[in-house]
């Protein structure tokens, strides 16, 4: 009985905390409407290709047309760090950071310049194949992961976007 009773009052507690769902609204909410309306543009090389690509699967396709572009610059790099006594390395770091800026086809501005980045660990073996392959592996991990922290800031943006229309609204209002 005392479990119910502290659940029942942990969910009042949890209700009044002013917690809202990011993608309230569904298809029609602020953030689907705005993500419906990112174009990405190229990026370069073929982690360029990879996130552009994961990106375009997060966005939601049909708005009236692209209302913002996201440009992205990637900086993809290897690191050599587990080093044997005879100066073969045994393990690597491949790291990959993403600068990116959301602007307005409209009017140029930037409505968000910020980071995404991620790193994955790579055992290197004997076989340079299977290197190759953790190495590449470890590139579409690492994209997939850029492109979900990416998508995440835009749909802050979108809230945030939504909540200063709807304050501007009703302070004309008034």
């Amino acid at each position: 009985m005392k479990r119910i009773v502290l659940l029942l009052a942990a969910t009042a507690l949890l209700s009044a905390c002013g917690l809202r769902p990011l993608y309230s609204g569904g298809s029609t909410g602020p953030v689907a409407q705005a993500l419906a309306n990112v174009e990405v543009a190229p990026i370069e090389g073929k982690a360029g290709w990879l996130v552009r690509n994961a990106l375009q699967d997060r966005l939601i396709h049909g708005g009236s047309g692209p209302q913002y572009r996201l440009v992205v610059k990637l900086d993809d790099s290897i690191e050599g760090f587990g080093v044997r006594a005879d100066d073969a390395i045994t393990r690597e770091r491949r790291t990959l950071r993403a600068r990116y800026q959301l602007v307005d086809e409209a009017t140029g501005t930037q409505m968000v310049d910020a980071s995404a980045g991620s790193d994955a660990g790579i055992d290197v073996t004997s076989s340079e194949y299977a290197t190759i392959a953790a190495e590449d592996t470890a590139l579409e991990r690492l994209s997939q992961t850029i492109a979900d922290q990416i998508i995440s800031r835009l749909a802050l943006f979108a809230v945030e976007n939504q909540k200063a229309i709807q304050a501007a609204s009703a302070r004309e209002g008034q």
